[in-house]
């Protein structure tokens, strides 16, 4: 019987690498995945995004594969700039519900489809 797979949003910290381990105990093939929310300014950062990084470095510890989802076009346009937009217009917006619209369930979820994922995972995105 073949693997069910699982797309699972690693952050590089507890909570996300905890989860793999889980999921992989549990029989599914985990495949990891980062989004990058925020586009470098200026000068090349000499050192990487640790974050990324350490979901990197967490994948290959445990022996499975990691994509970097470049997100961060969608999250200026659809999350940062609703917030921005709604607290000018004295509301308080709640900018995760945008961010599992756009980039949980609409980025991340379309990854998932393209690797042929049968399953997502997230603790948060946002």
């Amino acid at each position: 019987m073949e693997k069910k797979k699982v797309l699972l949003g690693m952050s590089g910290g507890v909570d996300s690498s905890v989860s793999a381990i889980l999921l992989q105990e549990k029989g599914y093939e985990v495949i990891g995945c980062t989004m990058q929310l925020w586009e470098p300014k200026g000068e090349p950062k000499k050192e990487p995004n640790t974050a990324m990084q350490d979901a990197k470095s967490v994948c290959e510890q445990l022996g499975i594969p990691h994509y970097t989802i470049n997100c961060h076009e969608i999250f200026k346009n659809k999350v940062v700039d609703y917030f921005v937009q709604e607290y000018k217009n004295a509301k308080t917006p709640n900018p995760c519900v945008e961010c599992n619209h756009y980039l949980k369930f609409g980025a991340f979820y379309e990854k998932a489809k393209e690797l042929k994922c049968d399953f997502i995972a997230t603790r948060t995105l946002c």
